[in-house]
């Protein structure tokens, strides 16, 4: 086998090698020798914020006179790669390093560095004419960018692909419900059959989870607004110009289109992470509104012979390497499963945010994978199956009417007629005999045949008189 050509780089802790081919330096080396953890790399989005934040810092750096304009230039194209995609292989550190996420925003500087190197005409781990430190890091620290970074790439992520699948996953559950509405079915409350519904005002409930998920994932945009950056190492802004978290701020919303601010306490939006737990907490609730809404459907449509069969999904794939012919409500499944995950990640955000301690949380990394796997799991799950099984959802017309009239609850419009306990008694013989309510209340001659139809009628219960 033949060994791979590598170059000598050094740090503060002396000579290191580094592959030949790499953009990164020592620094990165040595965090991807110590952390051989997981092989789980930032998400593409969080790279993406990460070269956001360095090519506005060179902008910044250079428009209040820190930063030569050319190197400036240099640093930004070279961010800019970054930014595209371009560079993704040379972002190499696992997520389970130093927990303020240093080893990955010095991953960013000596790529940038080096990239920058290269068009300037130099030689790759010169750091000349562009330093790691001295120019691409200008201002920063590793803890206000990775926590910026954070809340960049997630901000993103929620409203260009998350809030989005939402509305549309709420507009086909509203298209749904006005069709659904004439049909007629059995509510069910404790899984038991409670006064009837409409189809169209069940899934109105569901259109409505939908809808409230998309205003969610506005909130979680807001809770993740006010960005650390201009606070350096622990919040006093030590080796950075005093506008630096302005400009930052207003370069970075213009760049994503998110009106971000600059944090109102440095000292709080680097101490603690309260605002990415509070986003997290938001996404968990889409996912456990998500799942409900699946469950749901799932067991309406659960049979297709003996289940309930009120409605029908679409067959997407076989169900069984066993049993020919069965079909499985797998895209329900699916996002039951991802919703899960949802959840068990809030669970480490909300254990790593509690370990925010004096000046620094050292959880940053574990907090930035599970918050954008979580919003893209759900952006994802949500498109697919809005697509996938919500498109094309049918009603069972008579299985529903045939449930209706079987179902014991049809005598609570007898009770305020009757008596609660006539009509208690007449729900226990129906059920005993397997007879209908109303067949029942006919024998027992409690009412006329026309009185019985007028009450038992199930589209007047699913419309109750309201005061004015």
């Amino acid at each position: 086998m033949t060994k791979q050509k590598v170059r000598i780089e050094s740090d503060t802790m002396g000579e290191i090698e580094v592959p030949e081919w790499a953009l990164w330096g020592a620094q990165t080396q040595r965090a991807v020798e110590n952390f051989p953890i997981s092989g789980y790399r930032f998400d593409r989005r969080f790279i993406r914020a990460l070269g956001l934040i360095k090519k506005c810092a060179a902008e910044v750096n250079s428009e209040i006179g820190l930063l030569e304009k050319q190197k400036a230039d240099w640093i930004a194209d070279a961010a800019q790669e970054v930014i595209d995609a371009k560079l993704d292989d040379h972002f190499a550190v696992d997520i389970f390093q130093t927990g303020s996420g240093t080893s990955t925003n010095m991953n960013a500087n000596e790529v940038i560095a080096n990239r920058a190197i290269q068009l300037a005409g130099g030689k790759v781990g010169s750091r000349d004419p562009i330093h790691p430190n001295d120019h691409v890091n200008m201002g920063q620290s590793s803890n206000d960018v990775i926590p910026t970074a954070i809340h960049v790439s997630a901000a993103e992520t929620i409203k260009n692909e998350l809030q989005p699948a939402l509305e549309t996953l709420a507009a086909k559950l509203n298209e749904k419900a006005k069709v659904f509405m004439p049909v007629l079915k059995i509510g069910r409350t404790h899984l038991q059959d409670a006064t009837p519904i409409r189809l169209g005002q069940e899934f109105s409930g569901y259109a409505a989870q939908a809808k409230l998920s998309a205003h969610r994932a506005i909130k979680a945009v807001q809770a993740l607004r006010e960005l650390p950056i201009g606070g350096t190492a622990v919040g006093t802004g030590i080796n950075t110009h005093p506008e630096f978290g302005q400009r930052m701020v207003a370069k970075l919303s213009e760049q994503t289109g998110i009106e971000f601010v600059e944090a109102e306490n440095h000292f709080e939006a680097q101490a603690a992470k309260d605002g990415i737990c509070e986003a997290s907490g938001l996404i968990r609730t889409i996912a456990v509104s998500l799942s409900k809404i699946a469950n749901d459907i799932r067991w309406l449509a659960g049979g297709p012979r003996c289940g309930i069969g009120e409605i029908k999904i679409p067959q997407t794939q076989p169900g069984s390497s066993l049993m020919p012919g069965k079909v499985n409500p797998v895209m329900n499944e699916m996002l039951v499963q991802a919703a899960a995950q949802v959840i068990g990640n809030d669970t480490t955000i909300t254990l790593a945010a509690r370990d925010s301690i004096f000046e620094l949380n050292t959880m940053m990394p574990v907090m930035a994978r599970n918050l954008l796997e979580s919003i893209r799991l759900l952006a994802n799950a949500v498109k697919v199956f809005t697509e996938r099984c919500i498109e094309d959802i049918e009603p069972n017309v008579e299985r529903c009417r045939q449930m209706i009239e079987q179902s014991l609850a049809m005598c609570t419009t007898l009770a305020p007629i009757i008596g609660y306990d006539r009509a208690a008694a007449i729900a226990k013989e129906a059920y005993s005999t397997g007879k209908t309510v109303r067949q029942v209340a006919l024998e027992k001659n409690v009412l006329s045949a026309d009185q019985l139809d007028k009450l038992l009628d199930p589209a007047s219960m699913t419309e109750p008189k309201r005061k004015n």
